[in-house]
Parts: C-alpha cells; sequence; structure tokens
C-alpha cells in the first residue's frame, strides 16, 4: 500500500496511513519491521508521520501487520520517469519503478489526470475518466510540489508499451558489442536511447563506430528496448 503516513503511536506499536485515493488504514509493527528512509535503514523508533510511503504488509489475524516500510522524505518537483509495476483502477495508485535508481514510488493518478500516449502511431490517448496503466510501461510523469499534494500526478505521458515498436534514427553515441548494447542519440529530443541487440545483429553490430549515421528498428520488452534491423545511414 502506498500513501502518507498519519498518527504514529510508538506506545501502541501502531500508524495510520492515508493511502492514496482511498481511506486511512491503521497498521502495526514491531522490531521484526524493516524501514528504510531514502533507501537507507533506520530504527523503528525513527519513524515518523507525514512520509511519504510504500508499505509491504501481511495479514495478523484481523489486523494488518507492516513487514517492511519504505519511506520517502521528498518527493521529486520536475518529471521522472520509470516503468509502470502496478495500478490499482480503484484508488487511482500507480507504482512507479524510476530509472535510473530502480526506486519504487507510489503516486496518485486522479482521474482528470492529463494522459498522453507519446511516440506510438495508431495509440490513442485514454479518455478521461478510463485512465489505464499496462505493466512495464515506460512512463514520465510530472508529481505536483508541496506537502499537501505529496505523491500527486499533474499529467503523465505514456512513452512505450510492451510490444510496441520503434524506429530510432540518429548517431551512435555508445557501443559494447560483446555486451550486446548501444545507444543512439536522438536529434529531434536530444536524448541518448539505450538499445539491446542479439546475436543474430552481431556482424552487424562489428561493422559500426561512434559517431555513424544509424537507422535501427526495435521492440520494447517492458524493459527496455530491443533491436531487431540495424541499417547505417
Amino acid at each position: 500500500m502506498g500513501g502518507v503516513i498519519r498518527n504514529v503511536d510508538p506506545v501502541r506499536d501502531q500508524f495510520t496511513l492515508k493511502v492514496f485515493g482511498g481511506h486511512p488504514v491503521k497498521i502495526l509493527f514491531d522490531e521484526r519491521t524493516q524501514v528504510y528512509k531514502n533507501g537507507k535503514k533506520i530504527p523503528t523508533l525513527d519513524l515518523r508521520a507525514d512520509d511519504h510511503a510504500s508499505v509491504q504488509t501481511a495479514s495478523d489475524g484481523s489486523s494488518i501487520f507492516a513487514v517492511r516500510i519504505n519511506m520517502l522524505s521528498h518527493l521529486p518537483t520536475s518529471d521522472f520517469r520509470g516503468r509502470v509495476s502496478a495500478f490499482n483502477p480503484t484508488t487511482h495508485a500507480l507504482t512507479v519503478v524510476t530509472t535510473p535508481g530502480n526506486q519504487s514510488m507510489i503516486i496518485e493518478v486522479p482521474t482528470d489526470t492529463p494522459v498522453s500516449n507519446v511516440g506510438q502511431d495508431g495509440l490513442a490517448s485514454p479518455e478521461q475518466g478510463s485512465i489505464s496503466f499496462v505493466n512495464g510501461s515506460l512512463v514520465d510523469v510530472e508529481v505536483m510540489g508541496g506537502r499537501g499534494k505529496n505523491g500527486v500526478a499533474s499529467h503523465v505521458n505514456i512513452l512505450a508499451v510492451p510490444g510496441a515498436t520503434f524506429v530510432f534514427a540518429g548517431k551512435l553515441s555508445a557501443l559494447d558489442v560483446p555486451a550486446g548494447k548501444l545507444s543512439v542519440l536522438d536529434p529531434r529530443d536530444g536524448q541518448s536511447y539505450p538499445i539491446k541487440f542479439g546475436s543474430s545483429l552481431l556482424a552487424t553490430a562489428r561493422t559500426l563506430h561512434l559517431g555513424a549515421s544509424v537507422k535501427i528498428s526495435t521492440t520494447f520488452d517492458g524493459k527496455q528496448y530491443v533491436a531487431n534491423e540495424i541499417t547505417m545511414e
């Protein structure tokens, strides 16, 4: 569950989590609970209210027990990019694993949030009130700043969904033939895109050099762009 921690009671070993898009939930904890803040493990006694948190829970009879708590003292105030790992259409909670950093963040996406599909021909943007996200999709998310708006998306761009095809054309900015990796600098947006290639393209890759103009047809597999064809231009 993701939300904002409220009303920490160290005597009763419990706290309230204001779940994004849902109701407050009372959660128990003890010395077995693992607590992390900004990726660093901290003592359970340092658990504080008003932190954005992702809580892994387990059922303890009729109660909910916190197994692991991941807290963030602040959220980005600008765009961040990541892969969708979960979306709850009931609570509107979107879980994104950031790239780089590989850090899981839970963001509330209200039904009136603008969501746009970018760079995918033939894929229409979702209608307002019908937001849905496919696991593995690559997204850019704008998060509203300010403590009163923690974890609320103001805009989401869907960059790629698993199985979507993309063509990159630009200068070769990185090449690692043994690892089967390369990067293309796209002049349209000035960004360098990492691409994975398999053994079937090794012979072609060995003819490449940094700075070469290339055109690469790829498929997004939910984690990375995988090359299907590489041609020199």
